[in-house]
């Protein structure tokens, strides 16, 4: 009978710090496969397999698509990619952002969860936001065991607090007992699959991710349509209930948790106020010339007006720019 031996871990803000203390801690004969998702922006070259490979017994590489799985490895998702696990191979594609995020952790999560069901041990890391949340409830949902780092000494705790507070995670570590935890549990037996079937739900969001064939009809089937929209495509957004959870998805397939979908919001937001800002400055300079020329006129009466109108709009700018500069400060002091 296998073991726990599907590892996969999420991780963002503080992610290489926690990985590498994470991969020197594992054993040179780990007898599991360890998948990792970490935040990184699409266009960077991403270190992280050469990192946890001079840290670590296990060699760690970029995985591939279509790879098959092997024991004692770690795969790691490119940069702009999302990484999935089916049956005994790898997918690598690039599809819709989920929390804001490609590669996320929750297509990973629920990839691993539809496919290997008992088997799957998930770990939420240190982030920001909760990307994770929802792929960790999966793999409990199959029957697997969810892990989180100690949010207390996670050096941004939102992603493992988030995981903590919304799923009943089974262990609750320092990054310092998570390794012997994992090769505690890979040579631990799982349980028979066929006792954790897989939700229709948790079939439709991997196929969504993987642009299965009518994937894209599947999305009605998941929840109800919302009053929102989608900031990446300006599409419906279905609102999905999942357990305690809420989360949304549009057809194309973007998804998000209710804090990131804020997140998204809150940046559109300031972009709109930033470009009203910038209209305003730009139409109140445009007054002071025309108060100029009116002088250079002896056109008093125009000259009044443009006056006017140009301290109208410096104020209106100074409401917008106290507003963006309420934001950045609340920001910083997050």
């Amino acid at each position: 009978m296998p073991g726990r031996d599907i590892i996969v871990i999420g991780t963002s803000a503080g992610g290489v710090e926690a990985l590498s203390e994470l991969a020197r801690g594992l054993p040179p004969d780990l007898a599991a496969a360890i998948f990792i998702v970490l935040h990184v922006p699409a266009t960077s070259h991403s270190a992280l397999p050469e990192i946890l490979s001079r840290k670590g017994p296990l060699p760690a590489r970029h995985a591939l698509d279509g790879e098959a799985i092997e024991l004692g490895r770690i795969y790691i998702a490119p940069p702009d990619h999302h990484m999935l696990i089916e049956r005994a191979q790898v997918r690598v594609v690039r599809c819709p952002k989920e929390n804001r995020a490609r590669p996320a952790a929750d297509p990973l999560f629920r990839s691993a969860a539809r496919a290997y069901g008992p088997r799957v041990v998930g770990v939420v890391l240190t982030g920001t936001l909760d990307d994770g949340t929802a792929g960790l409830l999966a793999i409990k949902r199959r029957g697997g065991v969810a892990a989180a780092q100690d949010p207390q000494e996670a050096l941004h705790p939102g992603m493992p607090q988030s995981a903590v507070e919304n799923v009943p995670v089974d262990y609750c570590l320092p990054i310092s007992g998570i390794p012997p935890l994992l090769a505690q549990l890979a040579r631990t037996p799982a349980p028979d699959e066929e006792d954790y079937p897989v939700p229709e739900e948790l079939r439709i969001e991997t196929a969504i991710t993987l642009a299965e064939s009518g994937y894209m009809e599947s999305v009605d089937k998941l929840g109800d349509p919302s009053i929102f929209t989608c900031p990446e495509c300006n599409g419906v957004l279905w609102e999905l209930r999942d357990g305690e959870l809420l989360r949304f998805r549009c057809h194309v397939g973007h998804a998000y948790s209710a804090e990131s979908l804020i997140a998204d919001q809150s940046e559109a937001v300031e972009g709109a106020l930033w470009a009203s800002l910038r209209a305003l400055e730009e139409k109140a300079a445009l007054c002071h010339r025309l108060v100029q020329q009116s002088r250079r006129r002896n056109q008093t009466f125009a000259a009044s007006r443009f006056e006017k109108t140009a301290r109208e709009l410096e104020r209106h700018g100074e409401i917008i720019r106290g507003v963006l500069q309420e934001g950045i400060n609340s920001r910083v002091e997050e």
